[in-house]
């Protein structure tokens, strides 16, 4: 099959869908993933057919808006701000995406994508599969991933509810200017009222979600037709070599604490990294911190601490004590992998959910919101990562199972089993 992987967001968002182009390609495909111009190297380097679209993820989460968004910590705030963002670019996404997908069999979305690739499907008259990096598919199980996660526990049919709410009030949000845009310009009908996350599946195509059965099993409320592959790692080169101050650093001392942010970033990262400092030293714990884009900076570091560049997470994450991080999925399924527990700042989006998920599965403590964060708080919840033998035996545990899995071979298997394109 000829298909092209439509995916937008972080370095963090794109990986997984790298790794899973890779195995389409390793099955025989011809893998065409589009996607902004700043991840044209990474895609390339791994072998994949590149197709740039317009946008520029790094720009808006640095812009000044975003970071006094993200540092109210309101979640209404924040969703509003990124639709409003992200509808801005999406008339020139859609237009460089529809060219990219031309004579495609199959087209297969990310979460962000999928509004914009389903135009494109109708549009091409292109089988469409949707994939999702967390749960969005309604059930009594638990409530939206999105929502905030302190709401009290109302039971299943809340859950399902909150589920439903969710993708229809952010569709109503967005389907007016979806409709006077992309669908004029793509010479399509109006949009239907319903939204367009379930209702525009084909009951004959599968919906993958790309993280392990053994931290989220599949709800018995959701059809055969969804899939919990497991996750779709992408690994670094065999052959990669550390930084000789990183391993030098290693080698120093006791395992040290990961702490980074990923892509969110700070409007006072000098702050930031004196808090974590602090609480290090209450603590006395060695440290590597990353800098992330601009999310931490940082003069004259006491020697227990080093501010590193990105590395990758499959070599590094095993060779520290716990991860403290920002919530988002690919960090969060990396730590997970590495069997270490892991401290949750969340910010924004998902990244509650997978706090509270890493609290539930008893491999971390309660997750502190970005905007709740202090020296006192941090400390506590570091202690406890490194003197709580139970938690440090389930994360080993749930490590070895997440290692166990093949979520990339299961995907492959069942892309590969469609009827309808096959």
């Amino acid at each position: 099959m000829r298909i092209a992987l439509i995916a937008f967001g972080t370095q963090g968002d794109i990986q997984p869908y790298i790794a899973l182009g890779k195995g389409l390609k390793a099955a025989g495909h011809t893998l065409r993933l589009v996607t902004t111009r700043e991840f044209e190297t990474l895609v390339t380097s791994h072998g994949l057919e590149f197709s740039c679209v317009r946008g520029d993820v790094q720009a808006m989460m640095k812009n000044e808006a975003m970071r006094e968004v993200l540092a109210k910590g309101n979640f209404v705030l924040t969703l509003r701000h990124m639709l409003k963002q992200g509808m801005r670019a999406a008339v020139d996404f859609a237009q460089d995406a529809l060219i990219a997908c031309q004579g495609m069999d199959l087209i297969i979305t990310g979460m962000v994508s999928t509004l914009i690739g389903v135009a494109v499907a109708q549009k091409l008259e292109i089988p469409l599969i949707q994939t999702h990096l967390f749960p969005m598919t309604p059930t009594r199980a638990f409530p939206n991933a999105i929502l905030p996660q302190g709401l009290p526990n109302w039971g299943g049919a809340f859950n399902r509810f909150s589920s439903l709410f969710f993708l229809q009030s952010t569709w109503l949000a967005v389907r007016p200017l979806f409709n006077r845009t992309i669908q004029n310009s793509f010479g399509l009908p109006p949009a239907p009222f319903a939204e367009l996350f379930h209702t525009s599946r084909p009951k004959n195509l599968p919906l993958l979600y790309g993280f392990s059965p053994a931290v989220i099993p599949a709800p018995a409320d959701w059809g055969s037709e969804i899939h919990i592959t497991g996750y779709w790692f992408l690994d670094s080169a065999a052959d990669w070599i550390p930084p000789t101050a990183l391993s030098d650093f290693l080698q120093a001392g006791p395992a040290p604490l990961y702490i980074g942010f990923g892509s969110m970033s700070s409007r006072k990262p000098q702050e930031t990294a004196s808090l974590v400092i602090q609480a290090l030293k209450k603590t006395n714990q060695r440290a590597l911190l990353f800098s992330g884009w601009d999310g931490m900076q940082k003069e004259d570091l006491p020697e227990s601490v080093l501010m590193i560049d990105s590395t990758p997470h499959d070599w590094l994450f095993p060779r520290v004590a716990a991860v403290v991080h920002h919530g988002g999925a690919g960090t969060t399924a990396a730590a997970l992998r590495a069997g270490v527990p892991a401290v949750v700042i969340p910010f924004m989006a998902d990244q509650p959910f997978w706090g509270r998920r890493v609290q539930d599965l008893g491999v971390g403590p309660a997750p502190i919101p970005r905007h709740k964060l202090s020296v006192d708080r941090l400390a506590q919840a570091i202690q406890e990562t490194v003197t709580n033998t139970a938690m440090r035996q389930r994360a080993a545990e749930l490590g070895a199972k997440i290692r166990a899995e093949d979520g990339i071979a299961n995907a492959v298997k069942i892309i590969q089993g469609i009827d309808a394109i096959s």
